[in-house]
């Protein structure tokens, strides 16, 4: 497993992640133990980082990733959670949940430090708020030692530029948005880098539409996206290669994505994400598969205020 550098943090992470979500049954429902063991695998595989959230199966996430950590020595993993986010609609950034939930999730995760937390989806509110409010009050828990780093996530990538032409992050999470599909993040890369901030990229499959499997009942994609996808992993499979496969080699070849960050409760998937991330990417077959997704390149959807979202490229599907 390759590791790269997490920005100024001085953390060294795997260009593979384990994304704990999968745990609290955002995709399917899972059998705990499979679940649990998927964890292990990841860390036996050289994933050295697992990402959670509270809001990842309202608490079962790091419930159950926290029982799974029992008894791993600390120093052979980096773990980091998110604060803010806790329902469908429900979100709280406000100072007084900050200490709350980082103390919440300590308890669940069975740690006594985070390596980072971040503020979870921060396009569903109004953003001054995270910069006034929510950053300040994390930045006193850092003081404390229960936060080693401080970033935000969300999907938009106007977010972060908000965020970061105001005050200083050490991270920043973002997803759907270097894959095959969609490579708005590589565009960002450069400011990102010029602020200092550790690039972890997430979802490179795009929440299954860069696989065989079938979307999970809340993909936000029309069926106009989700036609053109299926002819790309048709040709793939032409090619003999699984889809999948090219789309995490994709997501991990860019030196300036520190890691990309999946989850699955199956360890066997997790075993196979390990072997394809050491096997050479096909240039020829990504050339080939990008030219049929060209129709829908950096295609997206609104997620959350309207305010905070990119502007829609015209040509682009955009209904839902």
């Amino acid at each position: 497993m390759e590791y790269r550098e997490l920005g100024k943090t001085g953390l060294k992470v795997s260009v593979v992640s384990f994304g704990a979500s999968s745990l609290g049954q955002e995709f399917r429902q899972v059998d705990i133990n499979e679940a649990m063991r998927a964890v292990h695998v990841a860390m036996d595989c050289g994933m050295n980082l697992i990402d959670t959230s509270p809001y990842y199966g309202r608490g079962m996430s790091e419930v159950l990733l926290g029982v799974a950590l029992r008894g791993v020595p600390r120093d052979r993993y980096l773990l980091g959670t998110k604060l803010g986010r806790y329902d469908v609609a429900h979100f709280d950034f406000s100072a007084k949940r900050v200490v709350e939930s980082i103390d919440v999730s300590l308890h669940r995760l069975g740690v006594d430090y985070l390596d980072y937390i971040l503020c979870h989806d921060i396009e569903f509110v109004d953003m001054s708020q995270i910069v006034e409010e929510t950053l300040p009050a994390i930045r006193k828990v850092q003081e404390q030692g229960k936060v080693r780093f401080v970033g935000v996530s969300g999907y938009p990538m106007k977010i972060f530029r908000f965020i970061l032409d105001q005050t200083d992050l050490d991270v920043v999470l973002s997803y759907n948005h270097y894959t095959l599909q969609n490579t708005m993040l590589a565009d960002l890369a450069p400011y990102l880098k010029e602020k200092g901030v550790g690039i972890m990229n997430a979802a490179p499959f795009s929440a299954r539409l860069l696989t065989n499997a079938p979307l999970p009942p809340w993909h936000k994609a029309p069926e106009s996206v989700r036609a053109i996808c299926r002819k790309a992993a048709e040709y793939c499979q032409s090619r003999g290669v699984d889809i999948a496969q090219l789309a995490l080699q994709f997501s991990i070849a860019n030196p300036d994505m520190a890691t990309c960050i999946t989850g699955s409760a199956n360890p066997d998937r997790v075993r196979q994400w390990a072997e394809w991330a050491e096997q050479p990417l096909d240039q020829q077959l990504v050339a080939e598969v990008q030219n049929i997704l060209k129709p829908i390149h950096n295609w997206f959807y609104i997620e959350g205020r309207p305010e905070n979202n990119d502007e829609p490229v015209p040509e682009l599907p955009q209904e839902v």
